[in-house]
């Protein structure tokens, strides 16, 4: 059995909530070595935030298994020091304050990176380290925002709708992070030396607007939310609503499918309105929706599960969970008797296996602190004085 392809990466993560956690907590699951390093107080607020289960809330045990906990103030010089002792031994750390902050602590990544050279330091924040907002507070909608994504969420004659789906943090701030650190990583082995990794979650989600680029690139700006082509400016791509108050996806936009499903639907003269706008697109759609609304959801799976025509249920999540592709997929898991998403990217020779729960606020810090050759009475000294 091969190791695990992040087997000997060791990261520290200063994270907290959801993008930097959920980041880190990708590189556990695919075998690196994860240390979450909360103060001594408060800690990472996810804990305590929304449905509780149990002493932790819900959304902290489904972003951070897989790691080990270590609590240490770094506004102390004791701790201060731990922590530097700590980054001798590791590979990549990872940490979501506003710009300065890490610096104002004396830990900033020129620091880090004297100490020792090789080390990735990813810094996850809502506008980056540089720029005239880079002090902003701010969160996923002011993200989307700002990068012209929200303007395009929504339908035609209707305000921008709010996703839950946050795609600032996570397209931004979990995955462009692990796109960054990764590379970085991989740089650092070949060389020697690491890199401050700069990400933002604005740049990130502006950075993937490819469709209302492409409308600026051609003509001067982007078409109202609910016109274009992905937003329900034609007939082929939308949402309907069935006769039950739930809906289908119809993302017929190759002419083959859309072809497929005229048929389907009994309406070969509708083949010609594939990608119609203006009036003759708005009839269309109108015929369709009309069609959709006769039949329930799942009258309209039956028909449409033996056609091959991109035709699909808009499920609820409850019910995604429970679905025989998703499940097929290995894509639920359970771990410390929670429900969970299994990591998304499958490798060859490569099976996750069970992991652990999210740990407890310092639940590791004997075994971490011992690793750095500190003994019992050492170590007790430092949880008297409350460093730990």
């Amino acid at each position: 059995m091969r190791p695990k392809p992040l087997h000997g990466l060791r990261v520290l993560d200063l994270t907290r909530l959801l993008p930097g956690p959920l980041a880190t907590q990708h590189l556990a699951d695919y075998g690196a070595e994860v240390i979450k390093i909360e103060d001594t107080g408060a800690g990472d607020y996810a804990r305590t935030m929304g449905a509780m289960n149990g002493a932790t809330s819900y959304f902290y045990q489904v972003v951070n298994r897989g790691k080990k906990s270590l609590r240490l103030d770094l506004k102390n010089q004791a701790g201060r020091a731990l922590f530097l002792r700590l980054v001798a031994t590791a590979d990549v750390v990872v940490e979501g304050f506003r710009p300065g902050v890490m610096d104002k602590l004396g830990l900033g990544y020129d620091t880090l990176a004297e100490a020792k050279p090789a080390i990735v330091y990813c810094s996850i924040s809502g506008y980056g380290q540089t720029g005239p907002y880079a002090q902003r507070a701010g969160h996923d909608i002011n993200y989307l925002g700002y990068s012209g994504v929200l303007d395009q969420i929504g339908v035609a004659g209707g305000p921008p709708a709010i996703p839950n789906l946050q795609i600032g943090d996570l397209l931004g701030g979990s995955l462009s992070a692990l796109l960054g650190l990764l590379v970085a990583v991989i740089d650092a082995k070949a060389t020697g030396r690491g890199r401050h990794v700069d990400v933002a979650m604005t740049d990130a989600a502006l950075a993937h607007a490819i469709f209302p680029l492409v409308e600026v690139l051609a003509h001067g700006g982007v078409r109202p939310r609910g016109k274009d082509l992905l937003t329900g400016g034609v007939p082929c791509y939308g949402v309907y609503e069935t006769a039950d108050g739930r809906h289908m996806a119809v993302g017929a936009l190759e002419e083959k499918f859309w072809l497929l499903v005229c048929d389907t639907l009994g309406r070969p003269d509708l083949k010609a309105a594939h990608l119609a706008t203006g009036a003759d697109g708005t009839r269309a759609r109108n015929e369709i929706a009309a069609i959709f609304r006769g039949r329930t959801q799942a009258e309209w799976v039956a028909i449409f599960d033996a056609v091959d025509c991109c035709v699909t249920p808009v499920l609820r999540l409850e019910e995604s969970l429970a679905n025989a592709h998703i499940a097929a997929r290995g894509m639920v898991v359970e771990v410390g008797g929670v429900r969970q998403f299994a990591p998304p990217v499958r490798l060859s020779e490569f099976e996750p296996g069970a992991a652990t729960p999210a740990p407890e606020a310092g639940g590791n810090g004997d075994e971490i602190l011992a690793g750095l050759g500190l003994d019992a009475a050492q170590i007790a000294r430092l949880r008297a004085d409350a460093v730990i």
